[in-house]
């Protein structure tokens, strides 16, 4: 079983070259986002008005969802989008996919780029978890009822600009659909669009600096 989290990185990753579809700051975002829709399924957290409450502490068994539990429980009630800005981080990305790796669902290729450059890929090794979370969205995309999980992925998918590389034949009026009006979709978008906004100040600021 796969929690959503790992589900979107999957759908994020191209299956044979290992690379992601989307730039880091969308992504990890996304996972921010994810982590938390994950915890908001299993019942332990809701939304009060408009701000995220714990209803239960009770651990689920997975590092990254009990990490951030209680990371959450021990802190000051916040909106979704100022979690998921605190919860974005490309450690996470990392730890994830090394532990994608571990189970043999994904291969882990270091490299140079020019000889001075990192470089990591991600390629598939076992396609069936990916394949699963696929027709489940597909399915979906098709047409069919959608259960909390998958309207949840899809909403997170929409939100970050992973469904149109993803599932790039799929209907934008039939994703709008099952994404709108979904609290982490709109969560990632408000913290992607505040990252933007401070990157471009930052930039607009060391430029004024250096005039």
């Amino acid at each position: 079983m796969t929690t959503i989290v790992e589900e979107v990185l999957l759908l994020a990753y191209s299956e044979d070259e290992g690379k992601q579809l989307v730039g880091s700051l969308q992504l990890d975002a996304a996972l921010g986002g994810a982590l938390l829709a994950e915890l908001a399924i299993n019942d332990r957290i809701d939304l009060s008005g408009k701000k995220v409450t714990v209803k239960d502490t009770t651990p689920l068994g997975d590092p990254e969802l009990d990490a951030t539990l209680a990371r959450i429980a021990e802190d000051k009630e916040r909106k979704p989008d100022r979690w998921v800005y605190k919860l974005y981080s490309n450690k996470l990305r990392k730890r994830l996919l090394t532990g994608l790796a571990e189970r043999g669902v994904l291969g882990e290729e270091h490299r140079k780029i020019l000889g001075i450059f990192p470089s990591s890929r991600y390629p598939e090794r076992d396609p069936r978890i990916e394949q699963a979370v696929r027709e489940r969205v597909q399915n979906v995309l098709n047409g069919a009822e959608p259960d909390e999980r998958v309207a949840v992925l899809i909403a997170i998918l929409h939100a970050a600009k992973i469904d149109r590389k993803a599932f790039p034949e799929a209907g934008k009026e039939r994703i709008k659909e099952i994404a709108e009006g979904d609290w982490v979709g709109d969560a990632v978008a408000k913290t992607i669009a505040s990252i933007n906004a401070a990157i471009i100040a930052g930039g607009a600021a060391a430029a004024g600096a250096a005039s």
